[in-house]
């Protein structure tokens, strides 16, 4: 994260929460950011040298005026007029990591081979709330090459239960043996 990302993100944070509006904004930035994520030509757009400041501002009205908190809107002016607009993915981690902290929340990314069923999510949030003490805020991601099990990566931690971490693990000790 920017250090740019995380002075804006924390300053929007922090007149949010005093206005009584951290969760509001907190649900618009991650609809912003998911649509940037599909369209980033948009942001390529708000960093054009090619056009004002007065021009990126009022494709910002065009797009979000009334749409979004006015709170907001002027944040991603602000980024706009100063040439951060590129920053808005840190701002929105660093707003979040503010956000959760809070509220304790922990965000948690579970990689698995195949799709936990509903049941089985349920079950891993329940066991990270007895173990954490906190909301879980869990996502999931595929990734076929853990062959099988669990990865969880949460608050700078792994915890690594795969089959593919196991025959890593399998494979380093029979290197190590002498016969």
């Amino acid at each position: 994260m920017t250090q740019v990302g995380t002075v804006y993100g924390s300053a929007l944070y922090e007149l949010a929460k005093e206005e009584a509006l951290s969760a509001q904004i907190r649900q618009q930035l991650l609809l912003l950011r998911q649509c940037f994520q599909a369209e980033p030509d948009y942001l390529r757009l708000l960093s054009a040298h090619n056009l004002t400041k007065d021009e990126r501002c009022r494709i910002l009205d065009d797009g979000f005026r009334d749409r979004v908190h006015i709170y907001l809107l002027n944040f991603l002016k602000i980024l706009t007029e100063k040439g951060y607009i590129r920053h808005f993915p840190d701002c929105c981690e660093a707003y979040l990591q503010r956000y959760n902290a809070d509220n304790g929340i922990l965000p948690v990314t579970a990689v698995t081979a195949a799709a936990l069923t509903p049941a089985q999510a349920e079950k891993l949030k329940q066991k990270l709330h007895q173990i954490t003490g906190k909301q879980i805020d869990l996502h999931f991601r595929l990734d076929p090459k853990v062959l099988g099990g669990v990865r969880l990566d949460y608050d700078g931690q792994r915890l690594d239960d795969t089959v593919s971490h196991r025959l890593n693990a399998i494979r380093e000790r029979l290197s190590k043996t002498v016969l």
